[in-house]
């Protein structure tokens, strides 16, 4: 005699579905590539800054303070798009540069992501940057 009836229909229990989780967004990595740019555009400020101070041009001052203040532009953007990705999880633990371009490694929400960007790319993209913060 079986245990079980044959006419009652068994169902096995179905494993709980687990949702889909995003590893990163495309607005993440785009706001870390920001960041790095950024600070090759805050370099290039400062040695323009030099270059003027030790040039014969005839208004030094007035070149040198129209750097400055967009190195002030860039300083504060760097400092808000920080706060964002701290807020976001994501950390920067290494940036190395070499003769190709800049490869960073960084973790968003406990994942190791990493990417390079080529001098061309990120000189193009510094240079769109800094024009944004000039007056018009």
């Amino acid at each position: 005699m079986p245990l079980v009836s044959m006419d009652k229909q068994r169902t096995l229990p179905t494993a709980p579905t687990i949702p889909q989780v995003t590893i990163q967004h495309s607005g993440e990595l785009e706001s870390v590539k920001r960041y790095i740019t950024l600070g090759v555009a805050l370099k290039i400020l400062e040695h323009d800054i030099k270059v003027v101070e030790a040039s014969n041009m005839k208004l030094p001052r007035l070149y040198k303070s129209l750097l400055r203040g967009l190195q002030d532009y860039v300083l504060l953007e760097i400092a808000a798009l920080r706060k964002q990705l701290r807020k976001a999880g994501i950390q920067i633990y290494n940036e190395c540069k070499d003769a190709s371009g800049i490869r960073a490694e960084y973790v968003c929400r406990g994942y190791r992501h990493r990417f390079s960007l080529h001098w061309g790319f990120i000189r193009t993209e510094a240079e769109r940057l800094i024009k944004q913060h000039l007056p018009r």
